[in-house]
């Protein structure tokens, strides 16, 4: 997740260290089991979400016929970012670690923290050639390879239930005038519109995302992360503002949205039970949900793109997400070779079947032709043929931006859905962000 998914949500870091000491513990880890204190293994940490069957699974296979075995440690997925900058340069420290690539990894760069992986891909050329360019360069800094990828793409879709929307007339919106007449027919059925996890966050600047990009095309943040500040104060900028005031307004995400969080279930649980319509949510959903609701996901659950805007200079085509995650690798890991072996399984056949078993779908070079073990082949190839056209595939703004300004972005989009700000103090808040 954020699987951004995601991947990814700052909480006060405080209580965080000393439930992640505990969390490493339970896992025979603690203080000694670490890149920091070599216990004769490595370390791989990852966001905990439903995805982590496929890890275990790599985990296994790995340590089979490695002499130097692999541990799993997980973080829950709302505190992963505050705990992975707590520890990453502490005795707790991973070998390997899960992240977004991008502005998500660049301060740890910087810092001098992370091992370049040029040695590791002139040995073993498929580290890169395996996957798919411009997913692959999406981990890259300053030129250099920082990060392998895993998992898979993870493009920002309107999710929906097929059954309610059936139920009550609506049509997956291709508008955004079909989004707001499909927002007033939900809730005159007495149903949320969207469940939005408002408490996490980050599932609320998904819209963000997508109307800036809708109105404003990729560029606006592109402009923004160089450092052009005033394209927050915008015609465009102020437009997608009005849109978004306009949605939630109109009564789309109900009333308690920002008590409800995508991480505890919440939101996914509204839209399998049918207390909702559409949720906007990475392409993770589905293995959330194949999870949490398998019923659900096998008969009901359906997705579209997210709505055009009627003379907006952003192409309907775009997407907003994740190109993908990452495992990259902390420069003082004691066991190089051991994690280089690591790395290859994750191009490796057995990977790319257990990540489209579980609805994601894996960016290597010859992804197309297993698609049928997929869990869903329709929604993989659905999926696969959206990043495969879209014109741009912009990075979650929380990832773009480094790590330093998602809390106070996190809160300026909060604040500004739930009227606590008004457009000029979110245009304020965002040109106060860091850009580096």
């Amino acid at each position: 997740m954020r699987q951004r998914a995601r991947f990814l949500r700052n909480t006060a870091v405080g209580g965080a260290a000393l439930t992640l000491v505990l969390t490493l513990s339970a896992c025979g880890g603690g203080g000694s089991d670490s890149a920091g204190g070599d216990d004769g293994r490595i370390h791989v940490l990852v966001y905990g979400d439903s995805a982590n069957k496929v890890e275990k699974r790599i985990i296994a296979t790995f340590n089979k016929t490695s002499e130097v075995k692999a541990v799993l440690d997980t973080i829950p997925g709302a505190d992963y970012q505050a705990k992975l900058q707590t520890i990453i340069n502490s005795e707790q420290a991973p070998d390997v670690f899960f992240n977004w690539g991008g502005g998500s990894i660049r301060p740890f760069v910087d810092a001098g923290l992370l091992m370049p992986l040029d040695d590791f891909i002139a040995k073993d050329p498929d580290l890169k050639d395996k996957f798919l360019p411009t997913v692959f360069e999406s981990a890259e800094v300053d030129g250099k390879p920082y990060g392998i990828p895993m998992r898979g793409t993870q493009p920002v879709l309107l999710f929906h239930n097929k059954k309610v929307l059936k139920e009550t007339g609506v049509e997956p919106p291709k508008t955004w005038d079909d989004m707001l007449a499909a927002v007033g027919k939900l809730k005159a059925k007495g149903v949320t519109p969207i469940a939005l996890g408002g408490g996490d966050k980050w599932p609320t600047l998904m819209w963000f995302e997508y109307l800036y990009d809708r109105v404003a095309g990729p560029g606006l943040l592109q402009k923004a992360l160089a450092g052009d500040k005033d394209v927050w104060a915008s015609a465009d900028s102020r437009k997608a503002l009005g849109m978004i005031r306009e949605l939630a307004d109109a009564g789309a995400f109900g009333t308690h949205y920002d008590s409800v969080k995508f991480t505890d279930q919440g939101s996914p649980t509204l839209l399998a039970t049918g207390k909702a319509g559409f949720e906007l949510m990475g392409s993770w959903e589905y293995a959330t949900q194949q999870e949490s609701h398998p019923k659900f996901a096998e008969r009901d659950l359906g997705h579209s793109a997210f709505p055009a805007v009627d003379g907006g200079k952003g192409d309907p085509a775009d997407l907003v997400g994740n190109t993908n995650n990452f495992y990259s690798v902390l420069k003082k890991t004691k066991h190089p070779e051991a994690v280089a072996e690591f790395l290859k399984l994750q191009y490796s056949e057995e990977s790319v079947k257990a990540q489209l078993a579980i609805g994601n779908v894996p960016t290597t070079t010859d992804t197309e032709k297993h698609l049928d073990a997929a869990a869903d082949p329709d929604f993989a190839r659905s999926q696969l043929k959206m990043v495969e056209k879209a014109p741009a595939f912009q990075l979650s703004w929380d990832q773009a931006y480094p790590q330093t300004a998602t809390v106070g972005m996190h809160q300026a989009v909060q604040q500004f859905l739930n009227g606590g700000l008004d457009e000029d103090g979110f245009i304020k808040a965002m040109q106060a962000l860091p850009t580096s």
